[in-house]
C-alpha cells in the first residue's frame, strides 16, 4: 500500500511541476520597458575578471590576512 501512495504522490507532483512549466509565461526579455537604457556588454575578458579573478583575489586576500593575524597570536 505504502508504494502505490508513493507513486501517486510522485506522479501528483510530476504533473503539478509539468502544469506550471507549461502555462508559465515567457519572461519578454525582448521587450523594452520605458527608461531602459542598458549599457554596452562585457567583453570576455572583463567578464572572466569581474566574476572570476576579482572574487578569487579577494578570498587570498582575506584568507591571508587571517593566517598572519593567526600566526602573530602564535607568537606571543
Amino acid at each position: 500500500m505504502d508504494k502505490k501512495n508513493a507513486l501517486r504522490a510522485g506522479a501528483v507532483a510530476a504533473g503539478t511541476t509539468l502544469m506550471m512549466l507549461l502555462m508559465s509565461s515567457p519572461a519578454l526579455a525582448l521587450t523594452r520597458d520605458d527608461g531602459d537604457d542598458p549599457g554596452t556588454g562585457l567583453s570576455v575578458v572583463e567578464t572572466l575578471g569581474l566574476f572570476v579573478v576579482a572574487p578569487v583575489v579577494l578570498f587570498l586576500v582575506i584568507a591571508g590576512l587571517v593566517m598572519v593575524g593567526d600566526k602573530s597570536r602564535k607568537q606571543s
